[in-house]
Order: C-alpha cells, then sequence, then structure tokens
C-alpha cells in the first residue's frame, strides 16, 4: 500500500482501471540515469485507487490510499514507515520532515539531477494555524482531519510538485507518516 493525496488523481475521470500507473520506491532522482535504473528503486504497478468517499475535489479529506499489484520488497533503500492511531496528536513544534521532486521556489523548478528534496518543518496546531492564516489574510479554514506544518520564518516548506509526499516524523527512534502534502500558500511564504 501507499499512502497520498486524493487530488494528485482530480485529473482521472476513471479510477476503476488503474492500470496506468506506476509507483516507485527507493528512488532518489526523479530522472534517474540509464545505469542507476535497477541499482536502488523498484517499480510497482497499481491494482487500486481508492480516495477518501469524504473528498469532494477541495482540500478536507484530501488522501488516499493506493493498492499495488504485489508486496513491496524492502531493501536497505526501501523501508517501510509506521502509522500512528487516529487520535494521536503529535506536539506542537514537533519537527517533521517533508520529502518530495517539487519546485524549490515559487518560480523555480528543481534543477538536474532533480535529487530528492528534504525540509524540516516544525508542527503547528491547528488553533495557530488558523489564528496565523487569518493575520496574513490567507485561507482560514484549517480542518479537524488536516496537520499543519512550517516554519515560522518562512523560507522552509513543500512546494508545486510534493504533493502527495510524506510528512514524517521521528519519534523514538521510529518514523511515522503523519500526513502527505496538500495545499499552502506559494512556498515558504511567512
Amino acid at each position: 500500500w501507499a499512502l497520498t493525496a486524493a487530488h494528485c488523481f482530480e485529473e482521472e475521470s476513471d479510477l476503476s482501471d488503474p492500470s496506468g500507473w506506476t509507483i516507485q520506491f527507493g528512488q532518489l532522482t526523479s530522472m534517474p540515469s540509464f545505469w542507476s535504473l535497477q541499482a536502488y528503486y523498484t517499480r510497482y504497478f497499481v491494482s487500486n485507487i481508492y480516495l477518501s468517499p469524504r473528498y469532494l475535489g477541495n482540500s478536507p479529506y484530501d488522501i488516499a490510499l493506493v493498492k499495488l499489484s504485489a508486496p513491496v520488497t524492502y531493501t536497505n533503500h526501501i523501508q517501510p514507515i509506521c502509522l500512528q492511531a487516529s487520535t494521536f496528536e503529535f506536539q506542537n513544534r514537533t519537527d517533521c520532515w517533508v520529502t518530495g521532486w517539487g519546485n524549490i521556489k515559487e518560480d523555480e523548478a528543481l534543477p538536474s539531477p532533480y535529487t530528492l528534496q528534504e525540509v524540516q518543518v516544525a508542527i503547528i496546531n491547528n488553533s495557530m494555524c488558523n489564528y496565523l492564516f487569518f493575520k496574513y489574510s490567507f485561507r482560514t479554514d484549517i480542518f479537524g482531519d488536516m496537520v499543519c506544518a512550517g516554519d515560522a520564518q518562512g523560507e522552509k516548506d513543500s512546494c508545486f510538485g510534493d504533493s502527495g509526499g510524506p510528512l514524517a516524523c521521528n519519534k523514538n527512534g521510529l518514523w511515522y507518516q503523519i500526513g502527505v502534502v496538500s495545499w499552502g500558500v506559494g512556498c515558504g511564504r511567512r
């Protein structure tokens, strides 16, 4: 299984035939060279795509489960990630990480060799997040199914093209995926 954002499939009118989709694990560059194609990553075909039944094409419930056609083979570069109970909340200001191949600035695409990027962001409780969004005249609807993360100084953020990527936190030496990149206001704005 893979966890991602439902809006990544918005352009698809028929999810009943997921045969055109594949998922790659262990890939460090979005465009690997011929010589490294089999080095670290493995490609899996998709057998089903399940969007949240509550997803209506906007940000609440922007989550999807992707069922793979075969079990994932774990290696040094491909490892599972833990999931917490839905009632568990990471503390405010917990340091977490977002990874992806999206833009590195609002108007700047990730340059070649397209290496996977990571950025450390802090969890921000939803009431504080709503306050900050209202203060800066941004969108103010942070719902209970959302996890807000960012940097008070700006500059550290996910960006266009990172959608569906993981928001992961380390707790006692174990990594937990607590969300997926769904939306934001620009990239790294304060």
